[in-house]
């Protein structure tokens, strides 16, 4: 995994779905480039790289989203940047590669009808779509 960012930029790791958790991705190796490592929950592994990887492209470039910001990702779903309360828990890699000082934003995606985990109504997938830290209402 170590050798992956220096190759490319970065890496997704995935983690599968288990009985009490939905699947989840993150990427490791923006922490070099001064950037959030960014993270999914509850989308199918390949969807999530895929999402990831869009956003990590636009990233190095760019400047990093701001917590409470949304955007459309191209060709995917509405999405909003939630800080990651504890990266030590939800991005071990990044963490193990590069120390404790790597910051997450959650990349919250709303469903087909534009709702968001945390409004009633939310169609999400089997597991819901845990949300890592607090949001920030701008």
């Amino acid at each position: 995994m170590a050798r992956i960012p220096d190759q490319y930029g970065w890496a997704v790791q995935g983690v599968e779905r288990d009985r009490a958790r939905p699947p989840w991705a993150y990427t490791v190796g923006l922490t070099p480039h001064g950037r959030p490592e960014l993270l999914i929950t509850g989308l199918p592994l390949s969807r999530s790289a895929e999402l990831l990887n869009g956003m990590g492209a636009h990233l190095l470039p760019d400047e990093a989203p701001r917590p409470g910001e949304r955007m459309r990702l191209v060709d995917g779903p509405l999405v909003e940047f939630v800080p990651v309360e504890h990266p030590d828990v939800h991005l071990l890699t990044a963490v193990a590669l590069h120390g404790p000082a790597v910051r997450g934003l959650q990349m919250v995606w709303a469903d087909d009808r534009s709702r968001w985990p945390w409004e009633r109504g939310f169609r999400g997938r089997r597991g819901g779509q845990p949300v890592l830290g607090p949001r920030h209402v701008r």
